[in-house]
């Protein structure tokens, strides 16, 4: 999916993705870290976490951890300083942390085309997009409407809370725990 994204450090970028988004503050932003060492920088990560986070990455997981005072509170969950963290498996994604030298706030992007829509045209994003952000980068991959499965890591024992790509491998680590499917999880 199309995605937009900054310097999770440069807390204009920031604000700057929020105002693309239309979302207000109280809204958590997750953020993508390029290793599991890298999210304990920014993360609280119990032993079972480790384990099952170890396992998982990098993958379409994002996991719901105890901030560090290093998380900006402009992205983390303020109710609950609680923040959301992925560790990407596309080469870009990867690419671009290392490039830049942070972890990256990163996001859907907004845009008027649906899910069913299968590939949004670059010159559709660019007429969209081309006042709003500073580049665009287009793999030249297709593009799907698919989302990450979401791992809430701070319950006992953890819960997966959004069911989205490779959910059921998630599931299968009973030498750490099983993994709890939330009653927002299940299909309609």
């Amino acid at each position: 999916m199309y995605a937009i994204g900054c310097d999770l450090t440069v807390k204009s970028a920031v604000q700057r993705v929020r105002q693309i988004k239309q979302l207000s503050s109280d809204k958590p932003l997750t953020f993508l870290c390029n290793s599991l060492s890298n999210i304990s920088h920014y993360a609280q990560v119990s032993d079972t976490a480790y384990k099952i986070i170890k396992r998982l990455i990098p993958g379409p997981y994002t996991f719901i951890l105890p901030a560090t005072k290093l998380v900006p509170k402009l992205v983390m969950n303020p109710k609950r300083k609680t923040t959301g963290i992925r560790v990407p498996n596309h080469t870009l994604c990867q690419s671009l942390l290392e490039a830049v030298g942070n972890p990256l706030v990163s996001t859907s992007a907004p845009t008027p085309f649906t899910p069913e829509d299968t590939r949004v045209s670059q010159a559709e994003l660019f007429d969209q997009f081309e006042k709003l952000v500073d580049i665009m980068i287009d793999d030249e991959q297709p593009v799907g409407y698919q989302v990450s499965t979401i791992l809430d890591m701070i319950v006992t024992p953890p819960e997966i809370v959004r069911r989205g790509l490779a959910w059921d491998v998630a599931t299968q680590w009973a030498d750490v725990g099983p993994l709890e499917l939330s009653d927002d999880d299940w299909p309609n």
